[in-house]
């Protein structure tokens, strides 16, 4: 199924094949009451590999100095592909959990097990619901886990970043949370925005840039939120 430009709808298939194959054991689990974190994080661990050796994506990561051991940090990252799911768990390991968009959590199988997971569903259009979802991502950071946000909530078309919503900036503000800007290049090459065939080999380059205090930031009151979003943006598109 791959066609003469090397896009291949068999490497996309493959690899929501081995989705498939950590999600359904973990509901199962769950539902038995025998998910640990543990457990979620070898699967994890090992699914990222698994999808970055199948679609032989050449990763190279620089800046893993910048994340201090003991440090629970919020990570913020751009939004390219499908792809920077499994090389952001492959590039910082697997102690770290998302907060995704509540339609997925309502993909039969895949949806029970982000849940199972520890992961964090957002409802965008309800603010109410929101803040409740930021709340339980504070709790999953004060148990060491680390949580990922994309701050433009949606893959972008062309690599360019795309506006930022204000959640993860609130979610930082109000409680004081370090944030790790990191850069994800090259993923698009292996699967753009809305499309279904991979495209294998791609190099992708992940770039972890030094964390920032939103603490002096906070201090400035609501201009310090718009400044705090406008240096992540600028961070973030410095390894662009």
């Amino acid at each position: 199924m791959a066609r003469a430009d090397g896009k291949s709808l068999a490497l996309s298939l493959r690899n929501i094949y081995e989705t498939l194959a950590i999600s359904f054991p973990t509901v199962v689990e769950a539902f038995r009451g025998r998910v640990t974190k543990d457990l979620c994080d070898e699967r994890l661990d090992r699914w990222a590999h698994a999808v970055v050796e199948n679609a032989r994506l050449n990763v190279e990561v620089t800046g893993r100095e910048n994340m201090r051991p003991g440090e629970t940090y919020l990570v913020m990252s751009n939004h390219q592909s499908l792809y920077d799911i499994p090389v952001l768990f492959w590039a910082i390991g697997p102690n770290v959990r998302m907060i995704a968009k509540r339609e997925l959590f309502q993909v039969p199988i895949f949806g029970g097990a982000l849940a199972a997971a520890g992961f964090v569903a957002i409802d965008r259009r309800d603010r109410n619901a929101a803040i409740h979802s930021l709340h339980a991502a504070r709790d999953v950071l004060t148990r060491g886990t680390h949580v990922w946000v994309a701050p433009e909530g949606t893959r972008s078309r062309t690599g360019a970043l795309l506006p930022f919503k204000k959640g993860a900036f609130y979610l930082a503000f109000e409680f004081s949370l370090p944030i790790l800007p990191v850069t994800l290049r090259g993923t698009r090459d292996a699967l753009p925005a809305k499309a279904l065939r991979s495209v294998p080999g791609a190099h992708v380059q992940v770039t972890i840039h030094p964390s920032v205090d939103p603490a002096a930031y906070r201090a400035r009151g609501k201009p310090g939120r718009q400044d705090l979003m406008d240096d992540i943006r600028r961070t973030l598109e410095s390894a662009l």
